[in-house]
């Protein structure tokens, strides 16, 4: 279930696509009947992932449940980063 209050947007996606591009193997986001392969930051944002929601990770690879557990910790994660002050 994604934690994070402000939903998985482009920052928390860079530190997840970061995990997920030198993986070898797949790496298939699901919610509710979408279906999207994590080949970029656009394909995890057109989720469009929000506080609450719960999605299916399947990957198929080297060090399945290992990149699973990864993968689930950092959708889990409360990523706290500043606001931007204008000026």
């Amino acid at each position: 279930m994604i934690q994070n209050k402000a939903g998985i947007h482009v920052r928390p996606s860079g530190v997840i696509m970061n995990e997920v591009s030198p993986y070898e193997g797949k790496v298939i986001l699901k919610k509710e009947d979408v279906e999207v392969e994590l080949t970029s930051i656009m394909a995890l944002l057109s989720l469009g992932l929000v506080q609450g929601d719960k999605i299916t990770i399947h990957i198929e690879g080297p060090d399945e449940n290992k990149k699973a557990e990864k993968l689930v910790e950092l959708f889990q994660h409360n990523f706290d980063y500043p606001g931007r002050e204008s000026g």
